[in-house]
């Protein structure tokens, strides 16, 4: 299946570029897996899944070991170029077959309807456009498909989302990658018609301070089986 042209869209090779961040986030998230109990997540998140799957945002690739085997193909779309290479490492380590491709959510580089499940996981808080990249997330799945998602966002009472909106306005996504702190997942979700499944929300670290990065939650969405 050709992944590189759909219709005219233009797809760029690195449409994300923060070196410097991606570096940091890469040693970052590695020590995350275990002293924060991401790695944990990632098992929850993607137990169960089957057929051929697509990962948006993939970052580099922590998702990959924790596949089951019962996925056949997984497509992982990672615009920053960093980040992508240590996904591509990533790729030949794992038990299930990983093809690490350039793109950005708002315009993947697939067919559509080709997929049977997509993963998200600490994605849509950087994304440019959320409704866009989740109109395209539908476009690409089956009916029926199945979304994973594991992410950050709005949480805490009044003075934690008034902190949330005024990072989000100011250094924020300056000095993360674009990362905002306050967007409501969920809701982006709904928003864009697919239909929510089960969600757990939760804090992370579980115990310590919450920082406002704390506020996640995991769960599962579908395209609705009926084609739009």
């Amino acid at each position: 299946m050709p992944l590189r042209s759909v219709g005219t869209r233009k797809v760029p090779r690195d449409a994300v570029h923060h070196p410097l961040f991606a570096r940091y986030y890469a040693r970052l998230s590695v020590n995350a897996e275990t002293k924060l109990g991401i790695g944990a997540l990632r098992d929850r998140m993607l137990a169960g899944l089957s057929g051929r799957v697509i990962e948006i945002g993939a970052g580099n690739g922590l998702n990959f070991a924790h596949y089951p085997g019962t996925v056949s193909e997984v497509v992982a779309i990672e615009p920053e170029r960093v980040l992508r290479q240590l996904a591509v490492d990533a790729a030949m380590r794992s038990e299930v077959p990983v093809d690490v491709v350039p793109g950005a959510a708002e315009a993947l580089p697939v067919k559509s309807e080709a997929f049977d499940a997509a993963v998200v996981s600490l994605v849509l808080c950087s994304v440019r456009d959320v409704p866009r990249a989740l109109s395209e997330i539908r476009r690409v799945l089956r009916p029926g498909g199945v979304v994973r998602f594991l992410e950050h966002g709005r949480g805490g009472g009044r003075v934690m989302t008034f902190t949330q909106r005024a990072l989000d306005r100011t250094v924020w996504p300056l000095v993360s990658g674009g990362c905002h702190v306050g967007r409501e997942p969920v809701a982006s979700l709904r928003d864009a018609g697919f239909e929510l499944g089960p969600y757990r929300r939760i804090l992370i670290p579980e115990k310590g301070p919450t920082l406002p990065t704390s506020y996640c939650v995991l769960g599962t969405a579908w395209r609705p089986a009926v084609k739009d």
